[in-house]
């Protein structure tokens, strides 16, 4: 069987070893829940800087499983020595059965990957994309074989968060739609499958609440620190949408706005409160200061 009848078929090609590109907070994360399960990973970015970061990162992640009494030690060896870490994209990729793409969110970044990987990849491998706004059937227009590139949306830790959003381009096979399902469920995870939409599920139910929140502070009605005590308390939410929001940084907001709001007009334009924030560099966690303040 050849490789694009193999990816339109109904043949299982198994997934033996996974390719990350991207080690940010989500490669990173994503490359530790691959790791877990037993599967070897490879660790691609543009620098042996942010590689060592990475790694970091996994190992302190590790350390608190331990401490919780989720891991041993042996675990922690074991995870670490099934996770390699390189900048050549090309070493990175060989042999893979599927590549994540966790780049940041810069459509003509993820489209010179993309390339790349066409490049670079064996035929059967499968291209995924951890987008949260992008269509797939876009990012799927730059490679040979558009019938094996599909979005597999992690979430923010991908550690603890427990779903992945499946999103299936227009010539996305069947074939590797229920790969995915499988190799999802063997790492852990629970899916959802949506059709390729501006902001799929996740991303448009999120921005919707969270603007009606930022209008809530906006029109003086609330403060953040209420709004997210209703969330908790009222509707059970483990953080609220402004803790979640400086979690994940403000500054990925404005650009899911404006996609959103070429789409689906101005119920998704970004508030000025928002704005005013990003322009003064009060991005959440990470500059010390968002919607809350933070110990640096």
């Amino acid at each position: 069987m050849n490789s694009d009848n193999k990816l339109r078929g109904e043949e299982s090609m198994g997934i033996g070893k996974v390719a990350v590109i991207g080690s940010g907070i989500m490669g990173h994360g994503i490359s530790q829940v691959v790791a877990t399960a037993g599967i070897n990973v490879a660790l691609n970015d543009i620098s042996d800087q942010v590689l060592e970061k990475a790694k970091s990162h996994i190992a302190a992640s590790l350390d608190r499983g331990i401490q919780r009494g989720k891991l041993t030690e042996e675990d922690k060896k074991s995870i670490l020595g099934r996770i390699s870490y390189t900048t050549d994209i090309a070493q990175a990729v060989k042999d893979a059965d599927l590549v994540v793409e966790a780049a940041p969110e810069n459509l003509e970044l993820k489209h010179s990957i993309f390339r790349k990987l066409d490049q670079y990849c064996k035929p059967e491998a499968i291209l995924a994309s951890n987008t949260s706004q992008y269509s797939i059937t876009e990012l799927a227009s730059v490679v040979a074989n558009p019938s094996r590139v599909i979005g597999m949306h992690w979430f923010n830790p991908p550690v603890a968060m427990k779903l992945i959003e499946i999103i299936r381009g227009l010539e996305t096979s069947d074939a590797v739609l229920n790969e995915i399902e499988t190799f999802s469920a063997a790492v852990g995870k629970e899916t959802v499958v949506c059709k390729d939409s501006q902001g799929f599920i996740s991303t448009r139910v999120l921005v919707a609440m969270r603007l009606e929140c930022y209008r809530l502070v906006e029109e003086g009605i609330a403060t953040p620190e209420d709004i997210d005590k209703t969330l908790r308390l009222a509707f059970g939410h483990p953080m609220g949408q402004f803790e979640l929001a400086d979690f994940s940084g403000l500054d990925i907001e404005p650009a899911a706005c404006e996609a959103l709001t070429k789409t689906f007009g101005d119920r998704f334009r970004a508030p000025q409160i928002l704005l005013h924030r990003v322009k003064a560099g009060k991005l959440g966690r990470k500059s010390g200061e968002g919607w809350y303040k933070y110990d640096k």
